[in-house]
């Protein structure tokens, strides 16, 4: 029996959601993109799930187009969910809260 034979063990839909927003964002690999799309797929929860993350990110796209944040903040937070998703897999579970606030001035 050759590897290919062997079902693959399906990804339990905790780790797929920890991990939606780098895959609407493609900062995944190639293989861990082709999981997560093999899962959201053949799961109706996590489908419906991915549907609303991406309507929220092309809302959040739409009416805060125009403002880029500092690439070092773009940084800070790539960071904080890289961690936090490398964390679901193992013993240790941390989760990451950032508050982001935009401030005006008044003239």
């Amino acid at each position: 029996m050759s590897s290919e034979d062997v079902p693959a063990e399906k990804m339990p839909c905790e780790d797929a959601l920890a991990e939606i927003y780098l895959l609407l964002d493609r900062e995944c690999s190639p293989e861990r993109d082709a999981e997560l799309r093999r899962h959201i797929e053949d799961c109706p929860p996590c489908l419906e799930e991915y549907g609303i993350d991406e309507q929220i990110k092309h809302l959040l796209a739409r009416k805060c187009g125009g403002d880029l944040a500092p690439a070092e903040l773009k940084s800070r937070l790539r960071a904080s969910i890289r961690q936090t998703v490398a964390t679901q897999g193992g013993v240790t579970v941390e989760r990451t809260e950032i508050t982001v606030e935009q401030r005006t001035t008044s003239d």
